[in-house]
């Protein structure tokens, strides 16, 4: 585990798009995509803590795609060699997502791994709900361990893409309220398609980019568009803050190559 270079490394992929038959917009094929991402992981040698998928794992009215999605998160899992934690996003089917490993019973869970603490919570209405919410509360009640990290689609926050900037969570203060004063040392996001960092109540919300699309950043005001660029992110937890980098699958020729000692 990255845990003996003084940080602690999550695996970040989010917005998958998987689709039964056929490619997604006639490019994506989403579980090859993660196949690619394990592929990925046992060519470089990452070495993360586990692996967090942060919903749309598969295009909407694609419900009978989920045996297909839990095929690719095996492989990703034994590449990683670390559990594939999954959420839910606004285009999952909450009942087919119930074969799903760890969601039968619920979607919203928590997951020990080490010593780490997981919240893996259900955003697919695009809110958390008070229910869900008190919960949290109770989660987060006594610390544990190296902390705890929040999983979930919708982020707190608003993108900066004028189609986007009222496309976050919805009741995001009351999320942050639950976590105020908590062990919480990052929250995990996706649904924007494009990365972004923020500080929030003094805790850092990594948005990860798609493995499906990146968003045109200068598509319009009033339009939403998407390069086929594929893309994932490690996130460091650091012992004074969290570090987020985005990762492309493509692999264009490389200017240099050095040895280094």
């Amino acid at each position: 585990m990255s845990r003996e270079t003084g940080r602690l490394t999550i695996l970040h992929v989010s917005d998958v798009h998987v689709t039964r038959s056929g490619r997604l917009y006639g490019s994506v094929d989403g579980a090859a995509r993660l196949c690619a991402a394990a592929d990925w992981v046992r060519q470089t040698g990452v070495t993360p803590e586990a692996v967090v998928v942060t919903g749309d794992l598969v295009e909407r009215g694609n419900g009978d795609a989920y045996a297909i999605v839990q095929d690719a998160l095996d492989e990703l899992e034994r590449a990683a060699g670390v559990p594939v934690l999954t959420v839910l996003g606004n285009h999952d089917d909450p009942e087919a997502a119930r074969m799903l490993r760890g969601h039968g019973s619920g979607h919203a869970r928590v997951v020990l791994v080490d010593d780490l603490r997981f919240l893996l919570l259900d955003s697919s209405r695009g809110d958390l709900g008070e229910e869900q919410i008190a919960w949290v509360r109770r989660a987060l009640r006594e610390p544990h361990g190296s902390g705890t990290v929040v999983a979930l689609h919708h982020p707190p926050v608003a993108s900066p893409m004028p189609t986007l900037a009222r496309a976050g969570l919805r009741d995001a203060d009351a999320l942050l309220d639950a976590l105020d004063g908590s062990d919480v040392r990052a929250v995990l996001a996706g649904h924007f398609h494009h990365p972004m960092s923020a500080t929030l109540r003094g805790i850092p919300v990594s948005v990860g980019p798609s493995l499906a699309y990146h968003q045109v950043m200068d598509a319009g005001p009033d339009r939403v568009s998407g390069h086929d660029s594929a893309m994932f992110s490690l996130v460091h937890l650091l012992a004074g803050g969290v570090a987020a980098t985005s990762v492309s699958l493509r692999s264009p020729d490389p200017l240099f190559t050095s040895q280094i000692a």
